[in-house]
């Protein structure tokens, strides 16, 4: 199911490359959205903001995961689109040794710091212990984590993106079947929530690793592979480094922007928590395409067809903003029935009313985000990671102080209102860099 996207149409190409991507992700969302929706409904708001405080700091965590498998897929990629597949092999094996060395180490930290991290954000006394408890949990399985986005970066590098479709599909029930289990039968609450999570990731992991152990065997090379290379490993850093260094800031500034929710009460930080969670799965389906264009592009740099990258990255634009308009429509029509999932509406107004309201905000300018998106793909995918960094940082950063500075005159609303002009800011400098062309010169293998 190895696809080959340096020939055939863009257009075409990228489509059926995206959906598969875009649906593996919205199971992948599911893990978080069920955890919510069980747990604000079987155990209660407060638990239900324990959960949320919690996911501004596993963000932190996810981004390095997700920072390290960008720079693999698009090393991986650049390779497939060469055709150097002994090469290939050995950066999938390289990356995965490293991305399991870096989750032990990781695990530690945060099992050990979780209650400090907790006290600095100033999570209220009320839901210390749940956000503690969920946390330690859920750090337990880091490595899980680690492996699953190093094996569906890898699968997705040589263009299939149905393999890791079907892994979350198996993984995503396994996950509802747990969560109810562990939380509604044995009421375990926060805890329960966590464990399901790490069992069901665990799953996903071992089948994608003997699936793509399969698949390698069968793709034949001249070239001998080797289980470790420092010097593929240098590439991937040349990459990763930035992408993570860029995720984790990206986490940060969540981590600040939950801290400045925290300060306004459980009611806001529920509401916030389950508007979040249903805006990770609305614009899932922006960001897959911008995955897409990110191995669309890097497969033809490597493969030495630029000209083709401009017709994939026009492709791009068109459905990230259709997609965002589509989703905009549903979101401002249905946000009150989107968030009354998460919670009982006759004892949660205030909660529900937040989550609304920063639907209704944010939700405007899902096609704007669309085609940031389609735009940092290019930029990720060629190599050209300084300007991607820069984006997505300028992005972040005038997010963050908007939300703090613009507080104090529109209170909560100010976090939401941030983020639509931090999109349109990063959507600016990311085209312009585009225009550019500059970025056709930044393949990363020689």
């Amino acid at each position: 199911m190895a696809k080959d996207m340096t020939k055939g149409n863009p257009g075409k190409t990228l489509f059926f490359f995206a959906v598969p991507m875009v649906l593996g992700n919205l199971f992948q969302q599911l893990y978080n959205i069920i955890d919510s929706i069980i747990v604000g409904n079987y155990v209660g708001a407060d638990a239900l903001a324990a959960v949320g405080a919690s996911s501004s700091i596993t963000f932190l965590f996810v981004a390095i995961a997700t920072g390290l498998s960008i720079g693999s897929s698009v090393v991986i990629s650049q390779y497939f689109g060469a055709k150097r597949y002994g090469e290939m092999k050995t950066a999938i094996q390289t990356v995965l040794l490293a991305s399991f060395v870096i989750a032990l180490c990781l695990m530690l930290v945060g099992i050990f710091g979780t209650d400090a991290i907790l006290r600095f954000m100033q999570t209220p006394q009320k839901i210390f212990s749940d956000a503690s408890l969920y946390l330690k949990i859920y750090f337990c399985g880091l490595v899980f984590l680690f492996l699953y986005n190093m094996l569906t970066a890898s699968f997705n590098a040589i263009g299939d993106s149905k393999s890791p479709l079907v892994f979350l599909a198996l993984s995503s029930v396994c996950n509802i079947v747990l969560d109810l289990y562990f939380v509604t039968k044995l009421k375990m609450g926060v805890a329960g929530a966590a464990l399901a999570t790490d069992i069901s990731q665990a799953i996903s992991v071992v089948v994608s690793f003997l699936w793509l152990c399969t698949r390698m065997k069968k793709m034949k090379t001249q070239q001998k592979s080797r289980i470790f290379d420092l010097h593929i490993l240098e590439i991937v850093c040349n990459v990763a480094v930035p992408s993570m260094l860029q995720q984790s800031m990206v986490s940060i500034g969540i981590f600040l922007v939950q801290r400045l929710v925290n300060g306004y009460g459980e009611a806001v930080m529920a509401g916030y928590a389950a508007a979040t969670k249903i805006d990770s799965i609305a614009i899932l389906p922006m960001v897959n395409v911008g995955n897409a264009v990110s191995t669309f592009t890097a497969q033809n740099i490597g493969g030495k067809k630029p000209e083709r990258v401009k017709e994939g990255f026009r492709a791009g634009l068109l459905m990230s903003a259709v997609i965002g308009v589509i989703v905009t429509g549903i979101f401002l029509v249905y946000a009150k029935v989107f968030v009354g999932l998460f919670m009982d509406s006759s004892s949660n107004q205030a909660a529900i009313a937040t989550g609304i309201e920063y639907l209704r905000v944010v939700g405007l300018f899902y096609a704007l985000m669309g085609i940031m998106n389609t735009c940092t793909g290019v930029l990720r995918g060629a190599g050209d990671i300084l300007w991607f960094l820069m984006v997505t940082l300028i992005n972040l950063s005038s997010r963050v102080i908007l939300a703090y500075s613009m507080s104090g005159m529109l209170g909560a609303k100010a976090i939401w209102w941030s983020i639509p002009i931090g999109w349109g800011i990063g959507f600016a400098i990311g085209f312009v860099r585009y225009l550019s062309g500059k970025w056709q010169k930044s393949s990363l293998i020689e």
